[in-house]
């Protein structure tokens, strides 16, 4: 969504001023000009005026001093409303500003991001109530990302116990087919020796069974291999996980790669994990549809927040369009809202693409007490 250019309150209230100013004495001038031509040809009238509100009307007006008095009238108003809107739009639009900033803070991740104290009107409980939203929000994400570890304990639970299932499936599978069939082939060859003098052609018979009979022991026992091997990366940090993959992928393509990762420290396994696979999915999108020449890739730390960026010098997309529904990129944001950060993507037609990633960092001592309260 394209955000829209705004109007300075400041110079509004200028306006406002000065339109307000101008046109009180505008209406001023006029209601009394009313007031002569209706009453001063009626002398009670003229009398009533003088007498109780001290109110002198002249005989006859003199046009010159009038209009001379009409215009020093409007040029100090026009004074007292510009100085007297700036002054006032000013002190608004600085408290305005700082629930702006702040809000933007909140925008980017900065979840720390507080508003001072405004005073005790509509802005300064507007203020509050922000700084209710970003505690709140503070405790989201940290409720966040403790469940995403204890999402990643839960998964290493299952791995594990996956792994024992499957060592189990795959000593039933050697039981139940190699082991019978080398069982087979040392019953049949244990007959050869018998029949190849009796029935030499029945013998070579049994010698091609037997060969079929190895040759599928064989195809079972490599189709069981295959189960064994680490179907991912395992027991890595981060920055050795994401620098084999980039050194693997700089083996394989022809396309330019460069990286710079920092070793962030204390980094919770499902933050690692997320971030991991949010790499793999850009680098697999851009390998796909990008036709990029260069790809450069950095894990660093600000502000309290991790930050990935994967820019690549391809084709680009129009962020507003149709590719911003794809699975990849759908699976990247859901991966990043699970972890309370924020995903932008930049990139134009023929411009090329920047991904940044930024997921605030909660102090493991500070969720777990969190946790406890």
């Amino acid at each position: 969504m394209r955000r829209q250019r705004l109007a300075s309150i400041q110079w509004q209230y200028v306006r406002y001023g000065l339109l307000l100013a101008v046109g009180a004495v505008t209406a001023s001038f006029l209601c009394s000009l009313i007031l002569y031509f209706v009453v001063a040809g009626d002398p009670d009238v003229t009398r009533w005026l003088a007498t109780y509100l001290h109110l002198y009307l002249p005989e006859k007006l003199d046009w010159k001093t009038q209009l001379a008095s009409f215009a020093f009238a409007i040029l100090t108003a026009s004074v007292v409303g510009l100085v007297g809107g700036y002054i006032f739009g000013n002190l608004l639009k600085k408290r305005l500003q700082v629930l702006w900033e702040a809000a933007t803070s909140l925008g980017r991740g900065i979840l720390s991001s507080r508003v001072p104290e405004l005073g005790e009107d509509e802005i300064g409980e507007l203020g509050w109530q922000l700084n209710r939203l970003a505690a709140q929000w503070e405790e989201q994400v940290a409720s966040l990302q403790r469940l995403s570890n204890h999402n990643a304990a839960l998964a290493e639970q299952l791995k594990h116990t996956a792994v024992t299932e499957e060592r189990q499936r795959l000593a039933r599978e050697l039981h139940d087919a190699v082991s019978q069939q080398l069982f087979a082939i040392a019953m049949t060859t244990a007959a050869l020796k018998r029949l190849i003098e009796k029935n030499p052609q029945r013998a070579a018979q049994q010698i091609e069974l037997v060969e079929e009979m190895a040759a599928a022991a064989q195809a079972e026992m490599r189709a069981l291999l295959l189960h064994l091997r680490p179907a991912t990366l395992q027991n890595k940090a981060l920055k050795e996980a994401i620098e084999d993959l980039l050194e693997e992928l700089t083996r394989k393509n022809a396309m330019e790669i460069s990286w710079e990762i920092e070793e962030v420290d204390n980094l919770p396994s499902g933050i690692e994990d997320h971030l991991f696979r949010i790499l793999q999915e850009s680098l697999s999108n851009t390998l796909r549809h990008a036709r990029a020449n260069h790809i450069a890739v950095k894990l660093f730390t600000l502000k309290g927040q991790v930050r990935l960026r994967i820019v690549d010098d391809g084709v680009g997309f129009d962020p507003e369009g149709e590719k911003l529904t794809s699975y990849g990129l759908r699976s990247m944001r859901e991966r990043v809202a699970e972890l309370g950060g924020s995903l932008d993507i930049y990139s134009a037609v023929g411009k090329g693409t920047q991904i940044e990633v930024r997921i605030p960092i909660m102090l493991q001592a500070e969720m777990e007490g969190r946790e406890l309260t």
